[in-house]
């Protein structure tokens, strides 16, 4: 089967989910073309990209070891630390694409703008370079960590409000020495800011405010990095929960040990939150906490539990919404809790050329997550794979969807909480069955090629 036999594909994005779709459909000879709003590929990882879309600060170390992160055929430097720079990460994206040869399939500084799905099945994508384009299937990589989702509170504020997004390091945007500073979520990104503004020479006060507790998990476990020691996968679920939540608590303690808020949930039933700093910062009574802000009073900030305190600064690490900016169709968007039922967290039941990736939280890496979905997407498109028809999806994702919530606490955040490995080996056995059903059809490409390149 030739390559101008395949259906032309429109990758959304050029961050980790699109540069791997991109090298996964040119290795199966799929035409396509990749659109990157800003002018480098790394999307999140580039720190300060023009295209406003990175939630880059200068201190960030991604919390994934790197052994975990690395993608399949591209294995990260034997030199890098345990747990590398974010301008590490960037560059081995940049070297990816380099050595796969995918730079000339990538449209850079060209934002798509609008994608249309038309009658006929056919994606009409138009850019902000003015062209509209035509394609046979269209895969969603523009991320979901670049949509501010933003508190509102009742009141006003005489101090600066930004949210964790806007924030680089503690001089920009905004000069943190001296000033009363409250960090808002006990996230990733809540703690690392917390535990950088918490050193005595640059706030004056830091405190953290949350609705409930949570647990920190350590990095590293006996001095050897946590997240690469498994459970054997023929442990049922259930008991690798029960087994991994005793060892947390032996591990760590409890967290009112170190002054933090007790948690209302067992560890693991909520994305966890990894620092070897925070904890430290806490016990030394460098970090004050608070509970939820309740409303703003000028120069003060009101707390849940009736405390008043003076505030200069507030940071929001609280977040983000999903946002498919370029779709106007209310079907192909979450709705204001972030849900977005998938099959498999990237296909909507019903429309057959439509794929979004790595749109996950998925437990302990997302780099290499969309790697995965992407040998889905590759087998599907050249009739390799074949989904259960729309009602087999649907149940599908009403069996997540009871899995998850049953482990989880109900949160946007854990819309989309996966677990990588129990995920990867379900897509296995699911791309197993896929082939069967593939080739009872004959292995017949559900997608034909038709797209023109211009209309």
């Amino acid at each position: 089967m030739t390559s101008q036999q395949l259906p032309r594909v429109c990758v959304i994005g050029a961050g980790p989910s699109g540069i791997t779709a991109a090298k996964r459909l040119q290795d199966h000879g799929i035409p396509f073309d990749c659109f990157e709003a800003g002018d480098e590929v790394g999307g999140n990882w580039y720190f300060k990209n023009p295209n406003g879309m990175s939630a880059c600060y200068q201190s960030l170390h991604i919390d994934t070891s790197k052994w975990r992160l690395a993608f399949e055929d591209y294995p990260v430097p034997d030199e890098w630390p345990d747990f590398p720079h974010h301008a590490q990460l960037f560059e081995y994206f940049k070297n990816y694409v380099d050595h796969f040869g995918l730079r000339d399939k990538i449209l850079f500084d060209t934002l798509v703008t609008a994608a249309e799905r038309q009658p006929d099945g056919r994606w009409l994508v138009t850019a902000s370079d003015g062209r509209t384009r035509a394609y046979d299937a269209l895969i969603v990589c523009n991320g979901h960590h670049w949509d501010p989702r933003m508190p509102d509170y009742p009141g006003e504020f005489d101090g600066v409000l930004m949210h964790s997004h806007a924030y680089n390091d503690p001089f920009d945007p905004v000069d943190m020495r001296g000033k009363r500073v409250v960090v808002v979520g006990m996230g990733n990104s809540g703690l690392d800011i917390a535990s950088e503004l918490s050193q005595r020479f640059l706030a004056a006060r830091l405190t953290v405010s949350a609705r409930r507790g949570v647990w920190v998990l350590p990095k590293y476990v006996h001095g050897a990095v946590g997240d690469r020691r498994r459970m054997p996968p023929w442990i049922p679920r259930k008991v690798a929960l029960k087994m991994k939540q005793r060892f947390v608590r032996k591990f760590r303690g409890e967290m009112e040990f170190y002054g933090l808020p007790a948690p209302d949930h067992k560890p693991f039933e909520a994305h966890p939150s990894a620092s070897e700093e925070f904890l430290h910062r806490a016990g030394c009574g460098d970090i004050a906490f608070k509970p939820a802000i309740t409303a703003l009073e000028g120069p003060r900030v009101r707390f849940a539990d009736g405390s008043v305190e003076e505030v200069d600064v507030i940071v929001c690490a609280t977040g983000y919404h999903i946002s498919f900016p370029f779709f106007d169709d209310p079907e192909l968007l979450p709705d204001s809790d972030n849900r977005l039922p998938l099959f498999k967290q990237m296909m909507k039941p019903g429309i057959d050329n439509l794929f979004y990736l790595g749109l996950a939280q998925p437990l302990p890496t997302l780099v290499n997550f969309a790697e995965q979905q992407s040998k889905l997407v590759a087998a599907y498109l050249t009739g390799r794979y074949l989904p259960p028809d729309p009602d087999g999806m649907r149940e599908d994702i009403r069996a997540a969807e009871t899995a998850r919530t049953g482990r989880y606490y109900d949160s946007p955040r854990h819309t989309i909480q996966v677990e990588f490995e129990p995920y990867v080996r379900d897509m296995q056995r699911e791309m197993a069955r896929g082939a069967k059903r593939a080739a009872a059809a004959g292995n017949a490409l559900p997608v034909p090629a038709r797209a023109l390149d211009r209309v």
